[in-house]
């Protein structure tokens, strides 16, 4: 009987080698379709944010500009302006970076959790057509005998 069991595991194992292959390549193409993603992501912010911050900022740098004024007070007001939009632009910034970055952690995880479960899936296939093959083997053992 243990001989039987060994048997079948030697016949098992080219299935189990390529239920692994078959994983490793969903879980790198899942790295491949979520690559261009993120740097398309990256790009977008970089090109939509960070422009309207340094127009902002620009704004900001030309109204406190020591030229020559009447009054000593409106410099400081405009900078301190200036400082309050610039840091609620920064936590505007800070917020939206780490929403992104939840965001696409939660994607990876789901692609993750998918691969896994496709896997387990393969897994339990395999399980059961081993268990298949065994019983049909013991069968043909019990017929001959």
């Amino acid at each position: 009987m243990k001989a039987q069991a060994v048997r079948t595991g030697h016949r098992m194992q080219p299935m189990a080698d390529q239920a692994k292959v078959v994983a490793a390549q969903r879980i790198e193409d899942a790295r491949y379709w979520a690559a261009p993603r993120l740097e398309s992501a990256a790009h977008g912010f970089e090109d939509q944010v960070a422009p309207r911050v340094s127009e902002m900022l620009t704004t900001a740098a030309r109204k406190i500009d020591p030229t020559p004024s009447r009054s000593r007070r409106w410099p400081m007001l405009v900078l301190l302006t200036g400082l309050a939009v610039g840091a609620i632009g920064y936590t505007f910034y800070r917020r939206n970076a780490q929403q992104w970055t939840e965001h696409m952690k939660d994607s990876a995880s789901d692609a993750s959790r998918w691969v896994n479960e496709k896997a387990e899936q393969t897994s339990e296939s395999t399980d059961r057509m081993a268990t298949d093959v065994s019983n049909k083997a013991d069968e043909t053992s019990r017929k001959m005998s």
